[in-house]
């Protein structure tokens, strides 16, 4: 069974509780890799800058504290996070929001940012983003 590093237990342990609880069932199932949790007013204004970003501090969902975005993709045995293979982001992305389904917890994923299930029509891809679109989860009644 795959299971989180400690470098990314501790990316993770930034992040909102529901992200934890989300990311920590789909790692039983699908090994993957916490790139970033809370993000530092310095690291978000230099994302930014490079362009890996549309917004500065204290804008995104990376820099409140709990996190309410995660940065994660998948992880190759042997090889790592497969940067040059974007279809391993949908991939792992399509589980990933499955399982956020069947849990409850709503999220937007930076590969299909106003989740009409076209991931061609974005003018930004972040495929790591994963962010909260509510801190509540959605119970059986709500849905």
């Amino acid at each position: 069974m795959p299971r989180f590093s400690n470098q990314s237990n501790m990316k993770l342990d930034t992040c909102h509780p529901l992200l934890q609880e989300l990311f920590r069932e789909v790692v039983k199932e699908y090994d993957c890799a916490v790139i970033e949790g809370h993000r530092t007013r310095r690291r978000q204004n230099r994302f930014y800058q490079q362009g890996k970003s549309k917004v500065k501090w204290p804008d995104s969902k990376h820099n409140v504290m709990p996190s309410e975005a995660v940065d994660a993709g998948p992880w190759i045995e042997n090889k790592g996070i497969p940067w040059q293979e974007p279809n391993q982001f949908y991939a792992f992305a399509g589980f990933v929001r499955g399982k956020a389904s069947q849990m409850g917890i709503q999220i937007r994923w930076g590969g299909d940012w106003d989740g009409d299930n076209d991931v061609n029509d974005q003018k930004f891809n972040d495929l790591v983003h994963f962010e909260l679109l509510s801190t509540q989860k959605k119970t059986a009644i709500e849905s």
